[in-house]
């Protein structure tokens, strides 16, 4: 048996996931990606293999705002974004993809943010 790093278990985990979850033009999937420094969120509609709004840390619009926040709180600001998109779009329920992280932390925090901006799952 050869041993896995926690980058393969967590690809093996999401696929998992992905057999059973889903995007639809009603529903799209809330995908979630963290990186050691920073995270990003999509809304994706798998029938048409389209993204439908995204959010991350790295955009202009919320990186000035990150100064003196902890990973948590960036990841709050880019929950509330991919909310907000996600209302310009017309989009209010969506299947939450955590990408095979624990829901703690960051991914909770993001997901959190994005129900206080109206999105429901």
């Amino acid at each position: 048996m050869t041993k896995k790093n926690r980058t393969e278990m967590r690809h093996r985990r999401h696929e998992t996931v992905r057999q059973r979850v889903a995007g639809t033009p009603e529903r799209p999937r809330l995908n979630v990606f963290r990186s050691q420094t920073e995270v990003y969120a999509q809304l994706i509609d798998d029938e048409a293999g389209v993204t439908l709004a995204a959010a991350s840390t790295l955009e202009s619009e919320i990186k000035p705002k990150l100064t003196g926040l902890t990973k948590t709180e960036q990841a709050k600001l880019v929950g509330a974004a991919i909310a907000k998109r996600a209302q310009e779009k017309g989009v209010r329920q969506v299947v939450f993809d955590r990408g095979g992280y624990r829901y703690h932390g960051r991914v909770r925090a993001l997901a959190e943010a994005a129900r206080e901006g109206g999105l429901e799952f």
